[in-house]
């Protein structure tokens, strides 16, 4: 755990705030759901909630499967990080944060496909060296909670199948996280 040296008094509904620098460099939207854990010592603990990281068995196994099938590699990711992979050397990808331009393309909601106009949307934060073929927004309960991101693999540009299969994991896990 890391010291920041800001104190906050708790109001008289029980509520404080977080400061805005701790908000910014940790990615805390307005409306974000946080998770609350507590130790014996009186430590409290905030933790961003990630619904999809609840399902990372389920969108491990989803991965694999469709990697396998469909012979291209598989990413699920949660808003901010890579969750699950497969086709993809694990230790390069699992748990790396998603880069800025896979988060602007959750939040517009759409499906993102790649072809030869567009410029290349790197998938991780900290490397260019895999980029977005397809990105389909999982959406439960009208909240953008992660993505289905084919990269792009020997043919380069993504064809239908690519589009329509990365549709349905973001779907499958949508309904999966709504219960």
């Amino acid at each position: 755990m890391k010291a920041t040296g800001i104190v906050r008094r708790i109001d008289d509904l029980g509520r404080v705030v977080i400061p805005k620098e701790i908000r910014r460099t940790m990615r805390i939207r307005e409306g974000e759901p946080l998770e609350i854990y507590t130790d014996r010592e009186g430590t409290i603990i905030f933790k961003k909630y990630s619904p999809v990281g609840e399902m990372t068995e389920t969108a491990s196994l989803l991965a694999e499967t469709v990697s396998r099938v469909c012979a291209c590699p598989v990413l699920i990711s949660d808003r901010d990080a890579v969750i699950a992979c497969a086709g993809l050397p694990r230790r390069e990808v699992l748990e790396q944060k998603v880069s800025a331009g896979i988060e602007q393309l959750m939040e517009e909601r759409n499906v993102y496909v790649r072809d030869s106009q567009q410029p290349s949307v790197p998938v991780l934060a900290q490397s260019d060296k895999f980029e977005a073929g397809v990105v389909a927004p999982v959406i439960a309960e009208g909240d953008v909670i992660g993505a289905a991101i084919l990269p792009l693999h020997e043919q380069q540009i993504p064809d239908e199948t690519d589009v329509k299969m990365s549709q349905t994991i973001a779907q499958l896990l949508a309904r999966q996280s709504e219960g």
